[in-house]
Order: C-alpha cells, then structure tokens, then sequence
C-alpha cells in the first residue's frame, strides 16, 4: 500500500527546494495501527520557511487511519465545558459578524456549533467523519459529509471557521482561496492551530516533549507568521490574534475578507 503522495513542492509557495529538519518516531500516537508507518520526516521550504510533513495520506492510508475517533472528536463531548470554550472564541468573532450562517469546517464534537447557534447564527457543519455527520443531524443542526474544496452556497456566508482544521488539510492556500470565495463582504474566518513561533513551543523543543512533530494528523507547522503572510495573499486581513483553550500551543486567529 503507498501511504503518502509526497510533495514536490512547498504546498504554500511552490518553491522546490526543502530542507529536511526532523524524522519523528510517532508509534505512541492513539492512532497509529499497523500497517501505517511509524516515522514522520518534516521538511523546511528554502523560501517561505513553512514547515510540513514530506507529503499526505492517500485515500487507503486515511481509512486505516480515520478506522476510530477520538474521544474529543465525537459530537456531544463534555459539551458543558466545551461550551464555555466555544463561547470565548465565539465572543472574539461577534464585534466583526454577529448574525448569519457559521459555516464550521471538521465540527469534531459540535460544541462551536451548538453555541454559535445559541448566539443566533444558523450553524453549518461539514467533516469527514460520517459518524459525526449523522450525530449532528440527529440535534438538528444541518450538517454535511463533504470535503471543503466542493462546498456550494447560494447565500454568502458570514463566518467560516476552521478550529484545529488547517493543519490537516495537504494544501491550506486552497482551503483558504475557497473560504475567501464562500464568504460574504467583510465575513469572518477564525482559525486555531499550533504556533510554531510561541515560546512554548521552543521549550517542549528543548525538553524534547513536542507532541506536534508526532501528530499524525497534521500535515503542517505553521508559525504565525506564515500564517498571517499566506492570510494577505488569499485576500485575508488578521484583526485580532488570541491563545487557543482547544489544543496545546494553540493560536486564534480572526481575519476579515477584503
């Protein structure tokens, strides 16, 4: 079975020349199951200095590793918790966009949903994860098993977010380009994901306890400095920056359409 489609290029920049920087041992991950590889080797572009993984999962290699979900993945998890958590990061879109569709990218447990809509937006949610599909529907909230790249809509959208979802995605630029087509004049996309750049992050580094180069989900390292560049040039303006409750060294960030 091939298990990655390498990349040729930088998936942000498309400049072909990479540094590898680090090969990781990743059998301890809960989802790691055999026959999947236990190394991942993490590249550096020589241009743009983005950091990712030497390529992504086929098709084959996904189902073998989306066999199972993730306790915090599943719709209703600690769902009064996690609804304090959404309403902080809620709260941070609501001075740019306060009604309208919220369009969730990979809902996982629902929770941003759920309060999104108790602030009187028509929630949306799309995931790869048919299970969840079906348990989001099942609490009425509309709901599709649809990748982002093949989302239509009629009516613009006020927010799209993307909580922990950038990362996974093997080329984030038209992730962004489609979020950029999908929302409305001056709609919102809040994004969280690892930040390569807090000090954090240097520290596990240095203590050799980062459990991000090990995540076998992610395809990507940002720093929110390339993160922000590769925002402005998908026609994105950053307004406001935050710290992620959701996932460790975690970054939020809200940015407004041109």
């Amino acid at each position: 079975m091939q298990e990655l489609i390498k990349y040729t290029h930088c998936p942000l920049c498309h400049d072909t020349k990479m540094t590898l920087i680090r090969n990781e041992n990743c059998q301890n991950h809960k989802r790691w199951i055999a026959p999947l590889s236990t190394q991942m080797v993490w590249l550096s572009c020589n241009s743009c200095k983005h950091i990712f993984r030497e390529g992504y999962y086929t098709p084959e290699a996904l189902e073998i590793l989306f066999k199972g979900t993730n306790p915090e993945q599943q719709v209703g998890y600690q769902i009064e918790k996690q609804r304090l958590v959404s309403a902080r990061m809620i709260d941070k879109v609501i001075p740019y966009q306060n009604h309208g569709v919220w369009l969730d990218v990979g809902f996982g447990n629902g929770s941003l949903l759920f309060t999104a809509c108790e602030y009187g937006f028509k929630p949306i949610g799309i995931d790869l994860r048919e299970e969840n599909v079906t348990k989001l529907q099942s609490y009425g909230i509309t709901a599709y098993k649809v990748n982002l790249l093949h989302v239509d809509s009629d009516d613009p959208i006020s927010v799209i977010s993307m909580a922990d979802v950038l990362e996974h995605i093997p080329y984030p630029k038209e992730a962004l380009q489609k979020t950029f087509e999908l929302l409305g004049n001056k709609g919102v996309l809040f994004l969280s994901l690892p930040n390569s750049e807090s000090i954090i992050w240097k520290i596990r580094d240095a203590q050799n306890i980062n459990y991000c180069w090990s995540e076998m989900e992610h395809y990507h390292n940002f720093s929110r400095t390339r993160l922000y560049s590769l925002l402005k040039e998908c026609g994105f303006i950053p307004v406001k920056y935050g710290i992620s409750e959701r996932y460790g060294m975690g970054m939020e960030i809200v940015a407004i359409k041109k």
